[in-house]
This record gives structure tokens, C-alpha cells and sequence, in this order.
């Protein structure tokens, strides 16, 4: 399995195939604890100035991760995802080194190996040596809600950040109350759907448990989680000028972001069997039909009819279920 960005989720993934119980092991997490914090300081200006030092980190990340997974007993599969993992870690250490063009045609390689590669080889693909994976459902489905929920609330912080604070009129103060029912939405969306998930996987055998499992936390999860920070960029700029369009770019940021992250949403009902597929994909049409409101009419009202869809998506899924459509993943309730 490869580890999509962010770099997280194949954590939860080795957490939960090799529990840190001792010390070396707790130490090697306390690296890549460091790794991660190390490319945590870089992003801001990765593929300018600290490009270098959000290698050295990832690459930290990606070694610890490969290490401890040689310690387990899926250590053939750790020789499928291991080259790709270093391989993109590598390309980005390259991207560090240099300047220009080449640093984002570095990045975009590093992206497709690791990200996208391994799917399109059938000799190596994850859902085939993905049976060696010893899942604990339960403890997946909590770590990766956790995620979600650590990713929807950077979208919050995003809101305060675009906020003109030293030009708040009743519009501006508006759109920052009327933003934050987005990622409320979404938390919804999402964690409608964990209770189902964790059934479904708690019922497979080992080896379908873990191909299901493959699928449904690295490719899912890899378009939702993209969605949800194409979302915050939109919501930056909504906020920043709620009365007046956004303009294509963030606009398609909005839309597109809220559209890609239920794409996500249905690939997930579809590989658990649960729900109709369906309805998320005709709200993410719908979705992506109003970016012209944000780019030519007016942010706010774009968000409004953005909101407006999801929102009429899930009180159609609570009729249909008889009631109320309710989170049930404990993360949920973190």
C-alpha cells in the first residue's frame, strides 16, 4: 500500500499492522514524529525556500515507515510499496536541491510514483499484495475519521485566515458564520458513512478485509482528502470578499474541492455495498454546476447554494433511512 499524502494515513495504516509496544519501536515513531514536524515547518515555503528541509523530513517519514513495516509480517509487501515510498521521497529531496521549473516537475513526478504508479502496474498493484495486511477494522476506521476531522478543521482555521479583520461589516461576519456549515457538512457526510464501513470490514475475511481496505483508505481517501483542502482554498477567498465573485480559480476551488470530496464518499459506498452510490455523485454534479455563481454573481451566494446541496442530500438519505442520519464513528464524537 502506498502512502498517500498526507503522509498520515500509511501511518494509521502501520499502527495498526505493527502496535508500537517496544521501545525501539516507540523510539522510531518518535522519529517520524519529528519527520512530520520538520515538514510541518517547511510547507509554507516548500517549493521556494525550505524545500530542503521538507525533504529531509519526508524522507525521515518514509524511511521510519518502511522500517518498521520490515518488522512485521506483511514484509512482502513492503518490498511492492517500499521502492515507490522512496522513490517520491527521493524526487522531493531532488526538488530541494534545485530552483525553477524542474522543482515542480520534480513534485508532480514524485506525486505519480508514489501516488499513482503502483495502480497502473498489475504485477505490483496494492490490491493484490494487499491480502498480507492484518486490519483491525476498528481501529482503522477511528484513525483515518481522525484524520478527516484534523483536515475539515484546518478548513476552519482557513476561514479565520482569509477573514479582513481589519474590515469586518455584517457581510464579512455573515459569510464567516454561514462558512463554517461547509466542513459541518462534510464532517456529516462523512461520518454517516464509518458505522457501515466498519461493519462491512468487520464482516470480510482477512483477505478481502484488506483489499477493501486498501481501496477504501488510500484511494478514497486520497480524493477526499484532496477535496477537502481544495474546499479551504475557496473558502479563503470567499470570506476575503463575501459581496463580491471569487473569481474561476477559486470558485473550481470550491466546487470542485466539495465534488471531488463526494466522489470519495461514493467510491467508499460502493466497494462497502452500503447506501446508493448515487446520490453522492448527482450532489457532486450539482455541486460543480455553481461554480459560475462564484466566479461571475457573487461568493456568498455560492456558498449558500453549495451548502444548500449537500445539506438536501442528507435530509433525502435521513428520509430514505426512516430518520435522521446520525455519525456513529467515536471519532465523530472526539
Amino acid at each position: 500500500m502506498p502512502s498517500p499524502p498526507p503522509e498520515n494515513s500509511g501511518y494509521a495504516w502501520l499502527s495498526n499492522h505493527v502496535p508500537p509496544r517496544r521501545p525501539a519501536g516507540k523510539l522510531l515513531l518518535f522519529a517520524g514524529m519529528a519527520g512530520f514536524l520538520l515538514t510541518a515547518v517547511a510547507i509554507p515555503d516548500a517549493f521556494t525556500g525550505s524545500g530542503l528541509l521538507f525533504a529531509i523530513g519526508y524522507l525521515i517519514v518514509v524511511t521510519v515507515h518502511t522500517t518498521l513495516f520490515t518488522r512485521s509480517t506483511a514484509r512482502a509487501t513492503v518490498r511492492g510499496f517500499a521502492p515507490y515510498n522512496l522513490a517520491a521521497a527521493l524526487l522531493v529531496l531532488a526538488a530541494g536541491l534545485l530552483s525553477g521549473p524542474a522543482v515542480y516537475v520534480l513534485w508532480a513526478a514524485a506525486i505519480f510514483v508514489q501516488s499513482m504508479l503502483p495502480y497502473l502496474l498489475p504485477s505490483h498493484s496494492w490490491l493484490r499484495v494487499a491480502a498480507s495486511f492484518r486490519v483491525v477494522p476498528a481501529h482503522l476506521v477511528e484513525r483515518h475519521g481522525l484524520l478527516v476531522i484534523v483536515a475539515l478543521g484546518e478548513t476552519v482555521v482557513t476561514i479565520g485566515m482569509g477573514a479582513p479583520l481589519n474590515h469586518l461589516t455584517p457581510t464579512t461576519v455573515g459569510a464567516i458564520v454561514l462558512a463554517l456549515a461547509l466542513p459541518a457538512a462534510l464532517w456529516w457526510t462523512y461520518f454517516t458513512e464509518t458505522g457501515a464501513t466498519q461493519a462491512a470490514l468487520d464482516r470480510a475475511d482477512r483477505g478481502p478485509r484488506s483489499r477493501m481496505s486498501v481501496h477504501i483508505y488510500s484511494l478514497a481517501h486520497f480524493a477526499l482528502l484532496l477535496g477537502i483542502i481544495a474546499t479551504a482554498t475557496g473558502l479563503h477567498a470567499t470570506v476575503a470578499h463575501p459581496d463580491a465573485p471569487t473569481g474561476w480559480p477559486a470558485a473550481l476551488a470550491l466546487s470542485g474541492g466539495v465534488a471531488l470530496f463526494l466522489v470519495g464518499i461514493a467510491d467508499i459506498r460502493r466497494v462497502v455495498r452500503h447506501g446508493r452510490p448515487a446520490s453522492r455523485l448527482v450532489t457532486a454534479a450539482l455541486v460543480l454546476a455553481t461554480v459560475p455563481i462564484g466566479a461571475y454573481l457573487n461568493a456568498s451566494l455560492h456558498l449558500v447554494v453549495v451548502i444548500a446541496s449537500v445539506t438536501a442530500m442528507l435530509v433525502v438519505d435521513g428520509h430514505r433511512a426512516g430518520g435522521p442520519t446520525r455519525p456513529v464513528s467515536r471519532a465523530a464524537r472526539t
